[in-house]
């Protein structure tokens, strides 16, 4: 896969596309890596073509909240927030997988967003897109009852076997492992799931 496999890739001029070629810059990071933290002021946009990566923020009296995880050929929105108003990263992303892709600097995605209206209305969707995401995400949060969240997320995975810490789910909801543990034990309790060694199988 290639910058061609992007959605935006074919509505580009042949100046856009030469530009865009000319200055990515190939990146490859190994499973467990930090692309920036939150607070960071980022300089480069990455094009994820292979591999995963997971936005999360940080708050007082929480361990992590999922935001979202980026898959090939998306772009994310708070790396690219970051980059183009030179404001603070509102979270931290953290390769899932071994990653490859390209790095474009600031200023030619200002340059390419001037010359080309359909990179432009890209950029804008990306918007629109994640932070109804994020706005699910906080909202989940807030009104829903910590065993809601923990089936709701369950329920997202493709499997019905899953392989997964009780950490890990905590970091996904924005709670603790302690309080995530003792639901899943209510829970199977209910007949809602059953919990294995590292695993848990939704009922």
């Amino acid at each position: 896969m290639d910058l061609t496999a992007f959605e935006f890739y074919d509505d580009l001029e042949h100046d856009d596309t030469a530009l865009l070629e000319q200055h990515c810059k190939p990146l490859r990071l190994a499973e467990g890596s930090t692309l920036f933290y939150q607070g960071d002021i980022t300089k480069e946009i990455l094009l994820l073509v292979e591999g995963s990566v997971r936005l999360f923020i940080q708050g007082e009296g929480i361990e992590e909240i999922t935001l979202y995880t980026l898959e090939p050929t998306q772009q994310c929105i708070v790396n690219t927030s970051s980059t183009l108003t030179q404001t603070p990263a509102i979270g931290t992303a953290v390769t899932l997988t071994p990653i490859s892709g390209y790095l474009l600097r600031r200023e030619i995605v200002h340059q390419l967003m001037r010359q080309n209206s359909a990179y432009q209305n890209y950029i804008f969707s990306l918007f629109t897109i994640r932070l109804d995401r994020i706005a699910r995400v906080l909202e989940s949060v807030k009104f829903k009852q910590i065993d809601e969240r923990i089936y709701e997320w369950l329920q997202q995975q493709e499997s019905s076997e899953i392989t997964v810490t009780h950490e890990a789910i905590a970091n996904h909801i924005g709670s603790t492992r302690v309080v995530v543990s003792r639901n899943l034990k209510k829970m199977e309790h209910e007949g809602l799931v059953k919990l294995l060694r590292g695993k848990i199988i939704r009922c």
